[in-house]
């Protein structure tokens, strides 16, 4: 299994899940905010276009419980044309290795038996907490005896499979600094750099930006060193402690290039909170006789794939 995030459609989300390369599998606690997704997308799109999720809370050896869902929709329930509220209801058995689920009529009977289960605590004879997980398919519940909706059991390792390959789960991407996008689950972008190990500042960004775009031409360029006197510029670069030739007629670089590492330089000083970005974004200041503002950029030992 693959550890990755997800979103529904891109609407409701992130989720952390486990894939299987058929399923996606999501803890109890995801689960629940699973739930809360399909619900927020249920109250904006209507029941009918939405399979919620519902976790169900109990403790083992408790009496049975009922559980009454509403859509705060209705559906015609008779030839003359008189509607009735689109709601299931379950009944959970706590005693048994696993919780039991099993649909019942929605009647003003199960209500109240609902209202009583909702306000009722746990007794002294309750053994350790369960959850029952349900999806509810609202677009086939036309009648208050529908059973349209399926009991998630979990896996041995206790997380819940939640959706088919019908949903419209989206695995979550992640941009590296260096212009790349990787799924979620890929933890190391092909520059090197990994998800959790991304620039902090505007300044860390361009360090980068300037390195992947400087080595295009110079693949060995190690450090570069950053005039701000004026505008952001690169005025020197180096592969270790030789400085590359920059000269018009004999250097790797060309105008365009150099061009494309300044402007990403001017940029990241617009957005940068200077000076204090400065001081903590790793630049180095070089003192210089022509420059009070002469900065070196060190650059990561692999940007480019």
């Amino acid at each position: 299994m693959i550890d990755t995030r997800v979103t529904m459609d891109g609407i409701v989300g992130p989720y952390d899940c486990k894939w299987t390369g058929t399923s996606y599998l999501f803890s109890l606690e995801a689960s629940r905010q699973v739930s809360a997704g399909t619900l927020e997308m249920a109250s904006t799109y209507g029941f009918s276009c939405v399979e919620t999720i519902h976790v169900i809370d109990g403790r083992a050896g408790s009496p049975d419980t009922i559980h009454v869902f509403d859509s705060g929709e209705s559906y015609v329930a008779n030839e003359d044309g008189d509607r009735a509220p689109r709601a299931v209801a379950v009944r959970v058995r706590w005693r048994g290795k696993t919780p039991t689920v099993t649909p019942v009529a929605a009647t003003p009977q199960a209500r109240r038996a609902a209202r009583k289960t909702k306000h009722k605590r746990p007794g002294r004879e309750a053994g350790p907490a369960r959850a029952a997980v349900i999806c509810v398919h609202w677009q086939w519940v036309e009648d208050e005896t529908s059973s349209a909706l399926d009991v998630i059991e979990p896996h041995d390792d206790g997380h819940y499979p939640i959706g088919g390959r019908e949903w419209p789960w989206c695995v979550v991407t992640w941009q590296c600094a260096c212009g790349y996008t990787q799924d979620w689950q890929d933890p190391e972008c092909l520059c090197g750099l990994s998800r959790d190990g991304q620039p902090k500042s505007p300044l860390d960004t361009a360090s980068i930006r300037v390195a992947q775009t400087l080595r295009t031409l110079a693949p060995h360029a190690t450090s570069a060193l950053i005039d701000l006197t004026t505008l952001a510029r690169v005025c020197a670069v180096f592969a270790g402690d030789h400085e590359i030739d920059m000269a018009d007629e004999t250097s790797p670089f060309d105008t365009e290039t150099l061009g494309c590492a300044d402007e990403v330089l001017r940029l990241a000083m617009d957005e940068a909170n200077v000076p204090e970005d400065l001081e903590t974004s790793g630049w180095e200041h070089v003192p210089n006789t022509t420059s009070a503002a002469l900065y070196r950029i060190t650059f990561p030992a692999t940007t480019n794939p």
